[in-house]
């Protein structure tokens, strides 16, 4: 069993990863491409390095830290130093190789905030399946000290790595975009068959999933899709909540951290109106499913 893998973020004190209280992990890599991606730092799979223009100072302090001059951008080995010598934080290292017990380490120093809130570990990403094993591993570290677990996926893996780890996840938020295959492809780079699937084959074997959908503008905000998707959740077992997160660009300054331009989508998309949000919300309460408003996509 993999015992280290790469982390790009430790969240503690996070309030919408699951109930309560709780330190959400970040692993990295993830094999679809959403154009409105709050993690784009989380697609790659290996480490990289970041830059933050209106931080720097042009002291070229990482310019002589740098084995490769800090060009081209392709020749960098992430090693990190550049991020250590860098006064202001403008460089940042994203991603490293972490040991299963460095992070069960860091999680343990939240348990008396778990035990107070009933709160817990969330395993996102990224798509934290595109780790499995490490992902594992972490898993049965915390259950070996009975703290709650949470899996935050898209499901894009076989589905026998998904069900491989389910017997040690107390909650599983499975994430939805959109119903249409085409669309889904579009919007993500990836057809949905697999992930509609997984959540069927998940729900013979768990009975504690919440669906998660983001409402993006322009890709699934019509009755059309809501529906659809309201439909996939109220046949599929094991569901008990649906949480629909609105839109925002919060995320947009990111691409430009990591040396790409925001996507053409991005500069134009709206946060969806509330009222909206309660119309779609409603087309999953008619269906009998607990369905909530929050959070942000």
């Amino acid at each position: 069993m993999t015992s280290s893998g790469i982390v790009f973020n430790v969240q503690r004190y996070s309030l919408h990863d699951g109930p309560g209280i709780r330190t959400t992990v970040f692993l990295k890599g993830c094999p679809a491409r959403c154009w409105w991606c709050h993690n784009p730092e989380s697609q790659n799979a290996s480490p990289q390095t970041a830059w933050s223009q209106n931080r720097c100072i042009s002291c070229d302090a990482c310019l002589l830290a740098c084995h490769e001059g800090l060009q081209p951008r392709e020749a960098c080995r992430a090693c990190g130093e550049c991020a250590e010598a860098c006064p202001t934080g403008a460089r940042e290292l994203l991603g490293s190789e972490t040991s299963a017990d460095e992070v069960l380490h860091t999680i343990l120093k939240d348990r008396m905030f778990f035990e107070e809130s009933g709160g817990g570990v969330t395993f996102s990403g990224g798509e934290p399946l595109c780790q499995p094993a490490f992902l594992k591993a972490l898993l049965t570290a915390c259950r070996s000290h009975d703290i709650h677990t949470a899996v935050d996926t898209a499901a894009i893996c076989p589905a026998e790595t998904l069900i491989g780890i389910a017997s040690l996840v107390d909650l599983f938020l499975f994430d939805l975009k959109c119903a249409d295959d085409a669309l889904h492809l579009a919007g993500t780079g990836i057809g949905n068959g697999r992930i509609l699937d997984n959540l069927a084959q998940l729900g013979q074997v768990h009975r504690n999933i919440w669906i998660r959908i983001p409402v993006i503008p322009g890709f699934n905000d019509t009755v059309g899709e809501m529906t659809a998707l309201a439909e996939h959740a109220a046949r599929s077992a094991g569901v008990r909540q649906v949480w629909l997160l609105p839109y925002h660009g919060s995320w947009a300054a990111k691409p430009a951290r990591l040396g790409n331009e925001p996507p053409a989508q991005a500069l134009a998309a709206q946060t969806p109106s509330t009222q909206d949000m309660e119309n779609f919300a409603r087309l999953f309460r008619a269906r009998g499913l607990d369905t909530q408003i929050g959070g942000g996509a």
